[in-house]
């Protein structure tokens, strides 16, 4: 019996999968929706207790701006809203990241000097990078707002600056 080219691929993809070993890093490069000057990178790393998240973004208006992780791989969308909804996989409601009932995706905020330059870094016990509740293929986005970290389901955090699908950094 001879597999169908797609069938192939998908078995060669499942028993690769399960040799793979756990990913120790990966990159969110983000990219300026339409109208928007805002870049930067969010490099997330697996650690005890969780995952590093380091956050480096430029172009921003000063103060603080709402910085999620979005259920879909797809930043093609003019306003970034390919992306979807944050990333829930435990089905809880919106919050901040240290509080015990949240998304996944809900990073908090990220505060930007005079410059329009950010930075934040934090171990986050909440996140995963491998496994059903993993982040890897997600996208990150940043927000023109703050994150109040209650209003449902969006922390009220407006419009969508730049988006970055995450992917896996090759090992060093």
């Amino acid at each position: 019996m001879m597999l169908a080219p797609v069938a192939l691929f998908t078995l060669i993809a499942a028993v690769t999968a399960g040799a793979a070993t756990q990913t120790t890093r990966a990159v969110a490069n983000l990219v300026a929706t339409r109208g928007s000057s805002v870049s930067g990178r969010v490099t997330l790393a697996r650690a005890a207790g969780g995952v590093n998240v380091t956050a480096e973004i430029q172009g921003l208006s000063q103060g603080a701006h709402g910085l999620h992780i979005h259920e879909f791989g797809d930043c093609s969308a003019p306003d970034g809203s390919s992306a979807g909804g944050h990333f829930n996989p435990t089905s809880e409601p919106h919050g901040g990241p240290s509080d015990e009932h949240r998304h996944a995706g809900d990073l908090g905020n990220i505060v930007a000097d005079k410059q329009g330059n950010a930075r934040l870094e934090y171990l986050d016990g909440r996140l995963a990078l491998d496994g059903p509740a993993g982040v890897l293929g997600r996208a990150v986005v940043i927000h023109a707002n703050p994150d109040d970290l209650k209003t449902q389901p969006t922390g009220n955090s407006g419009a969508r600056l730049a988006c970055g699908v995450i992917g896996v950094v090759r090992s060093e």
